[in-house]
């Protein structure tokens, strides 16, 4: 947190530093697909040198997920292609308007505006090999989108899951989902109410993500059940998709 003086934002354990959340997901003769455009992309790609993006995945349009957006021209110029990027109405709505310099943009020539084609989510779809399952799910009032690959399921800005939901949180292997902080807060889960989620999905691991600072990484995993701990910046997992 800027300004701020407490243990955890000045811990010398790697994991207490904390960019925005985002993943990025490889499929072997499959494309590599980036769940969000957060904020610090540009210093997340190149701390784990990310070279390639085929497609993109919104979860919804706040600041801290979208904000990266501009950095997409690196991965246009560099592939020499367009990027397809898929969101639920309102998000590619508010995308358009937020970034009206690239999807409104006049012909120009000499480049510098991200080549993105905008589609919006339906249902399930596919990219190549790799299948994907939107998950309706609520950060507040608002509803947004977590994301299933597989047996491994993404769920940030969470703050509940709605029962038509729950049937596609089945089986999985790997849940990652949002747990703020352990007191309560109107947009996100707390711990209590992830461990919770987690007791009733039921997946071999699961991991807390959009975490704040009133999270220390060690002291919070010595508390969490068994299979459960706090994702960390840098964070690879290997799963059936």
């Amino acid at each position: 947190m800027i300004g701020c003086s407490c243990a955890t934002c000045h811990s010398s354990d790697a994991r207490d530093t904390r960019l925005r959340p985002s993943i990025y997901v490889e499929v072997a003769d499959g494309p590599a697909v980036l769940v969000d455009t957060s904020t610090d992309l540009r210093q997340q790609a190149l701390q784990r040198q990310v070279a390639r993006v085929d497609a993109i995945l919104f979860t919804h349009s706040h600041a801290d997920h979208v904000m990266g957006l501009d950095e997409v021209r690196r991965f246009n110029m560099m592939q020499k292609a367009s990027i397809p990027a898929y969101a639920d109405a309102r998000t590619v709505a508010e995308l358009r308007r937020t970034f009206s310099y690239v999807f409104d943009a006049p012909d120009q020539k000499g480049g510098g505006v991200p080549q993105i084609e905008l589609h919006t989510i339906e249902g399930p779809w596919a990219l190549g090999p790799l299948q994907i399952q939107p998950i309706a799910i609520f950060h507040g009032t608002r509803p947004i989108l977590g994301f299933r690959f597989g047996s491994f399921a993404y769920l940030t800005d969470c703050s509940r899951i709605p029962d038509e939901s729950w049937p596609l949180l089945e089986g999985l292997d790997i849940l990652v989902l949002d747990a703020l902080r352990h007191r309560p807060h109107p947009t996100h889960f707390s711990v209590a109410e992830a461990v919770a989620a987690v007791e009733r999905v039921k997946p071999n691991r699961a991991y807390f993500t959009h975490i704040c600072h009133d999270l220390p990484h060690a002291a919070t995993n010595a508390t969490l059940p068994p299979g459960v701990e706090l994702a960390y910046d840098g964070l690879t997992l290997d799963v059936g998709v």
